[in-house]
């Protein structure tokens, strides 16, 4: 479920990059998924510095629609939809409470029992 997660994260980037291109170039399509990268960073990763119970996902919910909206407005309205679906999927089963805790599980796990 976390590649699924990370799978997505990227596909969001690449498409604020898709977006820059269509809009201003590669310079604009670089800097649309650095700023992307940068928002994600700050408020919406695990260990984000300014990340909380409001912040991470306002800022998920920003970014990954600027990517779907992005993509829309370069013309790929059915990778929109697709990325959206995609993203509002995976976001769901990942809060699902069992898989939410996996991480901390995985972390805490006896080495040796491996």
């Amino acid at each position: 479920m976390l590649a699924l997660v990370f799978l997505d994260e990227l596909l969001v980037m690449a498409a604020l990059a898709v977006w820059g291109a269509d809009a201003g170039g590669g310079l604009l399509a670089v800097l649309a998924a650095a700023a992307g990268v940068v928002v994600w960073f700050l408020f919406a990763s695990p260990k984000a510095r300014y990340g909380g119970p409001v912040a991470r996902p306002v800022a998920k919910v920003l970014v990954i629609g600027a990517g779907v909206v992005g993509l829309a407005v370069a013309g790929h309205a059915g990778w929109a939809v697709a990325l959206a679906v995609f993203s509002a999927v995976v976001n769901a089963v990942a809060m699902h409470p069992d898989i939410a805790r996996l991480p901390t599980q995985v972390a805490g796990a006896d080495p040796k029992r491996r």
